[in-house]
């Protein structure tokens, strides 16, 4: 049972989350979890080029190999990982999702669960809008949408934090300054399980 975990992430915190999420799907018996990140657009390398700790964090991700529309195919469950850009997703996981069309004609993807997960520079910064609109086109593909239980404790709060019943979100601070916390972590995590124990039931 393959599982993939797909994310974009610029500075790191997207990044953060997607390896919780990993960590949570390999807890599943049977679970082959594949990490991918999506491509870079060329005009944003060149950008990322001009800042030092966005420079660091592409270094980081090097060795992680890019989603194709194959590892999408093979997969039995997904979670799919990006920034929030004015309440969306970024326009690179978008470009991934807009090359499944053989996977749509064909119904490849169709039962299969898939959760997703974001980061906002401040605490009202699209979260649940970016989380809604990446779940639109997967359901598009025939996908089940997995989502987080209040029954899991660090949901209920009113800190300054992440955590939605949507998918696992962090709040990075306007300048990146902010670490994923130790429950936006958890969460991650949870959704990862779900989506893996929800894969594994389905095949059985």
């Amino acid at each position: 049972m393959k599982i993939l975990v797909v994310y974009y992430s610029m500075y790191g915190h997207t990044l953060k989350l997607a390896r919780a999420a990993t960590e949570g799907a390999r807890e599943i018996a049977g679970a082959e979890v594949i990490l991918r990140r999506v491509q870079e657009f060329e005009d944003v390398d060149k950008e990322i080029d001009k800042h030092e700790h966005a420079r660091a964090m592409r270094e980081q991700q090097k060795d992680i190999p890019i989603c194709t529309v194959e590892d999408l195919r093979e997969a039995d469950g997904v979670l799919l990982g990006s920034p929030t850009r004015y309440g969306n997703m970024t326009a690179q996981m978008k470009h991934l999702i807009d090359k499944t069309a053989s996977l749509w004609l064909k119904g490849e993807m169709e039962g299969k669960p898939a959760g997703v997960f974001t980061s906002t520079a401040s605490t009202h910064g699209g979260q649940e809008t970016t989380l809604l609109t990446m779940m639109v086109p997967l359901l598009h593909l025939g996908m089940l949408v997995v989502g987080v239980p209040y029954s899991l404790p660090e949901m209920i709060h009113t800190e300054a934090r992440g955590g939605t019943p949507y998918g696992a979100t962090t709040i990075t601070g306007a300048k990146g300054e902010l670490e994923p916390k130790s429950e936006d972590l958890n969460i991650a995590r949870a959704l990862g399980r779900r989506v893996a124990e929800i894969a594994a039931k389905l095949r059985a």
